[in-house]
């Protein structure tokens, strides 16, 4: 039986007071000048999103999940791993062994990327069978094969030949506006070269060489890696070999171990490892021999605390604003892995809700993170620096303030209830303030689907009411009283402020 309406109400609000907690911190005060100066604020946090696999890409659930992410972040570029693989259908060789390309799901992958507003970054992976040194299987349920190519002078004729063909299907000003990645991670177990470092920078040098030979405005990059590894080697090597290098990408997550992303023992808390391995491989392409090399983090995601699924839940809003407060002026662009749970590297999924990584659970259900992003997507193109570490305070173009500030608490933690006070200089004292909230009462849907019962096979019309508690705007209009207002923030709760311009 479900519940009602106001039985869900009620759940909901129970939920909300036990993660909040009755303790309160005394007010936090903040002042914030809308005339000081700013600078630019770019949307590097929401540019790009990884996905599964090439293939899933094919099936209409990816596309819905896709056009509902770009709904509300506008994003613009998608990554995913196996574009080479059999499945795919790219590569084969006949019984003389010469190759025989076919780039029919090549074409239906990208064809469908574009139509709904989308280009690649073109992750080139991973090796076909029959051009493989090795079948060294990878232990993913697609069993990707991660051996170097049995044949070079091959493997530069597939690439030419693939970006040839892209080239020719979409014109060399679009896919100029392309990035290519080569390979993922190969300082683990994605790649296994031997030994690892470099027999993958052969591999880059190769690929990079290949692509330029189609066209020098195709943008190549590496070197793809697990935790912050290998850049400063990477662009030492590409810089030594004059290798064409268009940009430095790698990867990190929350719950990266501090010995692997920085060979330290620091006691560095989860919420702030993103940020500062982000910041370790930018200073050191700024002392680097191509110090001007734009660095796109192409995998990152906040932590999961284990059992405790914690990208399924509210605390993925906060840690998200916090990264992007951390991040600003570190990083070109961060992908977010990723926007959908049509997702298949432990094999399909079972049920929504099981700690994956997406903003849209299996079904189509948007996670309480896909209300986090909705809104901190509304935030300004200029960031006015302010000293709080919880808040972000921007400017639209039209003026306007968009001001965000968030409750940060780890999942296996209690923490209290914060009280702001914002002063706001520069803007009439009686000003409208338009306040948005992402919080365990609004956009909330695990809970939503918990008071359902938490049903493994949820109907249409179950995946609807779901979807309606995500996308209810939460919108109170309010007035500064003096030029202030004083807000509550619960527990990994984010808030949107909106002052309009005088």
């Amino acid at each position: 039986m479900r519940p009602s309406r106001f039985a869900l109400s009620v759940l909901l609000g129970l939920a909300f007071f036990a993660a909040s907690g009755s303790a309160q911190t005394s007010p936090e005060r903040v002042v914030i000048d809308a005339r000081a100066a700013g600078r630019p604020f770019p949307h590097f946090w929401e540019q790009t999103f990884g996905s599964g696999r090439a293939i899933l890409a094919l099936r209409e659930s990816y596309r819905s999940d896709l056009r509902e992410v770009k709904k509300v972040t506008e994003f613009s570029y998608v990554r995913f791993h196996n574009i080479l693989h059999d499945e795919v259908g790219v590569y084969d060789e006949d019984e003389q062994g010469h190759p025989v390309y076919n780039f029919a799901y090549v074409d239906q992958i990208y064809d469908g990327l574009l139509k709904n507003g989308v280009r690649p970054f073109v992750e080139i992976s991973f090796m076909p069978k029959k051009l493989a040194l090795r079948q060294d299987v990878h232990p993913f349920w697609y069993k990707q094969i991660v051996a170097p190519p049995k044949d070079y002078a091959k493997w530069d004729d597939l690439i030419r030949a693939f970006a040839q063909h892209l080239v020719d299907r979409y014109g060399l000003d679009e896919v100029a506006q392309w990035y290519f990645e080569v390979w993922n991670e190969p300082n683990i177990d994605f790649w296994s070269g031997d030994p690892k470092q470099a027999t993958y920078f052969e591999l880059y040098d190769h690929t990079a060489r290949a692509l330029k030979a189609v066209s020098p405005r195709l943008r190549v990059g590496g070197p793809a890696s697990s935790s912050a590894h290998w850049v400063d080697s990477f662009i030492q090597h590409a810089a030594a070999e004059n290798v064409p290098t268009d940009f430095i990408s790698s990867h990190s997550y929350g719950d990266d171990t501090v010995e692997d992303l920085f060979g330290t023992n620091q006691d560095i808390p989860m919420n702030r490892r993103v940020c500062l391995s982000i910041k370790k491989v930018h200073d050191q392409i700024a002392a680097s021999a191509r110090p001007n090399l734009p660095l796109m983090w192409t995998e990152w995601n906040v932590p999961s605390f284990g059992p405790l699924s914690a990208r399924d839940s509210v605390y993925v809003g906060a840690a998200l604003a916090d990264d992007i407060r951390q991040c600003d002026g570190l990083v070109n662009m961060m992908s977010f892995w990723t926007f959908s749970d049509v997702f298949e590297e432990n094999g399909p999924k079972r049920e929504p809700f099981d700690g994956g990584f997406g903003l849209i659970a299996l079904g189509g259900i948007k996670k309480p993170s896909y209300s986090a992003f909705a809104l901190l997507h509304e935030l300004g193109q200029e960031r006015i620096l302010q000293d709080s570490s919880n808040v972000l305070v921007t400017r639209r173009r039209d003026g306007s303030l968009a001001i965000a500030a968030w409750n940060l608490v780890d999942p296996d933690t209690k923490g209290p209830e914060r009280s702001v006070e914002f002063e706001i200089r520069g803007v009439p004292p009686d000003s409208r303030v338009r306040v948005s909230r992402a919080d365990s009462e609004h956009g909330n849907t695990l809970a939503a689907y918990k008071s359902m019962g938490s049903p493994r096979y949820p109907t249409e019309a179950q995946v609807r009411e779901l979807n309606r508690v995500a996308e209810a705007r939460s919108v109170q209009d309010l007035r500064l009283s003096k030029g202030s207002i004083s807000l509550k923030l619960p527990v990994n709760g984010v808030v949107l402020m909106e002052v309009p311009k005088k």
